[in-house]
């Protein structure tokens, strides 16, 4: 008994420190991916989109705070990748540790459940995990870059919210599909795996043609939203999310497309409007559909269970359960 009780200690350090490790690595490699693509805005470099903070934010709501670590390793890899050790490292290590954190704890304080199956899930997504949290990572980050004279004052509101922008955008596209991946456990059946790969060849054709043809064409990307939302609920519509908002970001930062001839204040904004817009929706109309089908799931099991509570009580009453007592109420004769 004492060994396999060593064992066991033995193995809870084990599994922690892998853990640890794979959280890290999958921060670094979301931020390696992040990083391939850039903007300047006002002499500093920012991203569009920061997927690290959305696998901070998922890391957090399925491991909870154990994950912390993990998270702290993977921005530093992430600083350490581009830049040397500088003061300015602590800044960006604190702010993007903070921000997901202060996330965390906001959800979790109002009930949050990782199956965004309900409306008020995806609004505390929103409004809390992406644009309430991910204040604190833009403020401390680009506050640290102007106390340390690396960026002029008037600079600081421009890239203060390129940063929190990208950041939010993060939560909104990433946690979503990290926090589906989790809670997957069966495959869909053939019918609905040919219906995925109908949309798929769908959204293949028409997302480059939005992003890429100098016709603004953008809006085409809502209908396939929405239909992704109607059939498949969150899976369809984030995947459908995140392949327009990459497809958009390559766009802009190449500046082609509807992104052709704009400054980069304006490629930012309207990439940002686009992004933002289309992930809002996704998130917010496949909850909705979510929540009604499970509305309507429940009524239905409720129907069932009275149907045999019903049939249950009249088989009780029938006819031939009556009939002694339909005698008992006849006259007897003298």
């Amino acid at each position: 008994m004492a060994a396999v009780v060593g064992i066991q200690d033995l193995r809870r350090p084990a599994l922690y420190a892998v853990q640890t490790l794979a959280v890290a690595a999958c921060y670094f490699a979301a931020g390696r991916l992040g990083l391939m693509r850039r903007l300047v805005v006002q002499g500093a470099v920012v991203t569009p989109i920061w997927p690290p903070t959305g696998v901070a934010v998922a890391c957090l709501l399925i491991f909870g705070l154990r994950s912390l670590p993990g998270i702290i390793l993977g921005v530093l890899f992430v600083v350490m990748s581009i830049t040397s050790l500088q003061p300015a490292v602590i800044g960006t290590l604190a702010g993007n540790t903070a921000g997901p954190v202060c996330a965390y704890l906001m959800l979790r304080r109002v009930g949050f459940r990782t199956d965004l199956g309900r409306l008020r899930d995806g609004v505390a997504l929103v409004f809390l995990g992406a644009l309430a949290g991910m204040l604190i990572s833009a403020t401390v980050g680009v506050g640290v870059l102007v106390l340390l004279d690396e960026l002029d004052a008037p600079g600081f509101l421009p890239v203060w919210l390129a940063w929190w922008v990208g950041d939010a955008m993060g939560v909104l596209i990433v946690t979503p599909i990290l926090l589906l991946l989790h809670a997957a456990r069966r495959p869909p059946s053939l019918s609905r795996w040919r219906e995925a790969l109908g949309l798929a060849l769908i959204a293949c054709g028409l997302v480059p043609l939005a992003a890429y043809s100098s016709i603004s064409l953008l809006f085409l990307v809502y209908p396939l939203l929405i239909l992704a939302a109607l059939r498949f609920q969150l899976a369809g519509s984030m995947l459908c999310a995140l392949f327009a908002s990459t497809a958009a970001t390559v766009a802009a930062t190449d500046q082609s497309g509807p992104f052709e001839r704009l400054s980069r204040i304006e490629v930012m904004i309207k990439l940002q409007a686009f992004n933002g817009s289309m992930a809002l929706t996704a998130l917010l109309l496949s909850a909705v559909v979510t929540e009604q089908r499970n509305t309507r799931r429940s009524v239905e099991r409720a129907c069932q269970d009275l149907v045999e509570v019903l049939e249950h009580l009249t088989a009780g009453d029938s006819p031939r359960n009556r009939q002694p007592r339909d005698a008992d109420r006849l006259p007897h004769r003298q």
